[in-house]
């Protein structure tokens, strides 16, 4: 039998990944906006890349997008455009927040496009391992259509609602727990350090404590190491803490520590750090310095 096609728009961190755990049960196109990274997949991995998102869509039953924000998804799957097949399923990884998330389903109804909002928890390692967890919203009856997608790139599936744009609304509340955790982290170290205690002995107090998490115990890892090699970037951070600030304007909701979170965020990109894992929070400049 021929194997169905799913086509993914962007390869970077998480989208690479993605790619080489659909290929063991579909066929797979690739597209970024930088073709060697496309290229690259192609070489290693057996997937069939393409300098154009329209030709990497063509014939697909599943369009995969996992890029920076909502317009840069918009741009890219109006210029896939003319590849699309009426009635193909749309899985839209990204993060892009509330307003972009209604602005994308507008452009899946104009293209006849079945969308589903599937914001991915989750960074470069579980990526690799098929391990991220899916939030996804949309409509019931072609669910058994994008299911196998999600099964193949994640640990489990959580459907949110029937209702579109609610996955990412749930993405936006992790992601401000996410960061608390970071920055958490990020301050009791520096605390511990500048008050001259060893900051290592943080970790080991919180170790199989109810505090303790595989996540503080990574970022901590790092911060300790001063290895910032990029799971998740200060960039990518600051723009989703932005994207978490303004819905909680919108919604009336005061998120004090994530508003303090992207300052510190910014300060950290602004120091240089930008390209570096988030984890580097804990090199943020003083805010008076």
């Amino acid at each position: 039998m021929t194997r169905k096609k799913v086509a993914v728009l962007g390869t970077g961190t998480i989208g690479a990944p993605v790619a080489r755990n659909l290929r063991g049960t579909f066929a797979v196109s690739v597209w970024n906006r930088t073709p060697a990274k496309a290229a690259a997949l192609a070489a290693l991995d057996g997937v069939e890349a393409h300098t154009d998102p329209a030709a990497a869509v063509a014939g697909a039953d599943v369009v995969v997008t996992v890029l920076k924000d909502g317009p840069a998804v918009r741009e890219v799957m109006e210029a896939a455009a003319p590849g699309l097949a009426p009635g193909a399923v749309w899985a839209q990884l990204s993060t892009v927040g509330v307003a972009a998330a209604d602005d994308l389903a507008a452009v899946a109804e104009r293209h006849g496009l079945v969308l589903y909002d599937a914001p991915v928890q989750g960074t470069k390692q579980p990526a690799e391992q098929g391990r991220l967890v899916v939030l996804a919203s949309g409509p019931p009856a072609d669910r058994n259509r994008v299911e196998p997608v999600f099964d193949a790139i994640g640990s489990r599936t959580v459907w949110v609602s029937d209702e579109h744009g609610a996955a990412s609304r749930l993405k936006l509340a992790l992601n401000s727990f996410v960061f608390a955790l970071t920055h958490g982290a990020a301050e009791s170290l520096a605390l511990a350090e500048g008050l001259g205690v060893d900051p290592a002995l943080v970790v080991d107090v919180v170790a199989g404590g109810p505090l303790d998490s595989p996540f503080f115990r990574a970022k901590a890892a790092a911060m300790l190491a001063g290895d910032h090699t990029p799971s998740f970037t200060v960039t990518n951070a600051a723009k989703d803490a932005r994207l978490v600030v303004e819905a909680a304007g919108a919604a009336g909701v005061p998120v004090d520590v994530t508003a303090a979170g992207l300052r510190r965020f910014e300060r950290a990109a602004a120091a240089g750090y930008g390209d570096q894992d988030m984890a580097a929070s804990h090199l943020a400049p003083d805010a008076v310095a």
